[in-house]
């Protein structure tokens, strides 16, 4: 795996922030735990940008948010929350036993109603909800591999509607952005989601760097028009 440095200084703020400001409680927390024990990498976000989710959820109105990237589930619980009592959240996960972990956290957590977990490749789960009709989505985050960043963004587009918020994690990685060749696999699935954001008519966005336990990244926030 790509290695993320985080600095000290960071990890005192976040933790401080996340204490202060944010207060993850304890099936958040559990969560994470999950992660660790089922043998998952700590690629979850962290809790002040999990917040930053369910606000935006709220903030846009959303009824119907699509994610793509489930793990186990520490986002989807975030944005969960966010949503009305009635409405949905459809979230991707390659993995089984991934996706049997997070269906546990969310229904420890209390959103369990709300949340429809798809296993399997996103790619070929996200061409089923456009058959089912499963669109318009109000809200789309997208933290999956990276590679595949273009083709997810581009799904993201055709599963929402004009005014769609989408939010994609891990742009900066590191740098690599600047030096692909830090990360062949990852770094130009990265840049061409970001090109695509830059140059595509269909959509308005910006890119935000953030530092943190989570190393040197950042992420990026996109409207459709």
């Amino acid at each position: 795996m790509f290695e993320h440095k985080p600095q000290p200084g960071w990890v005192a703020v976040e933790e401080f922030l996340s204490a202060a400001v944010v207060h993850p409680d304890g099936a958040l927390k559990r969560a994470v735990q999950s992660a660790v024990e089922a043998g998952m990498p700590p690629i979850e976000v962290t809790p002040n940008a999990g917040k930053l989710l369910k606000l935006l959820v709220m903030s846009c109105g959303a009824r119907r948010v699509l994610e793509i990237g489930t793990l186990a589930g520490f986002s989807t619980i975030w944005m969960a929350r966010g949503l009305p009592d009635d409405g949905r959240l459809v979230t991707c996960e390659y993995l089984a036993r991934h996706a049997e972990v997070a269906r546990a956290n969310v229904d420890a957590a209390g959103v369990g109603h709300k949340v429809d977990i798809r296993t399997g490749a996103a790619l070929e789960t996200l061409a089923v909800l456009e058959a089912e009709g499963g669109g318009p989505f109000d809200f789309v985050f997208i933290d999956a591999d990276k590679e595949n960043n273009p083709h997810y963004l581009d799904w993201a587009i055709r599963l929402g509607r004009p005014g769609t918020t989408i939010v994609m994690d891990n742009v900066v990685w590191e740098g690599a952005v600047l030096d692909p060749s830090m990360d062949e696999i990852n770094a130009p699935g990265i840049l061409g989601a970001l090109k695509m954001m830059g140059e595509d008519s269909r959509l308005d966005a910006t890119v935000i760097q953030t530092v943190g336990s989570k190393g040197w990244d950042g992420f990026a926030l996109a409207v459709v028009r």
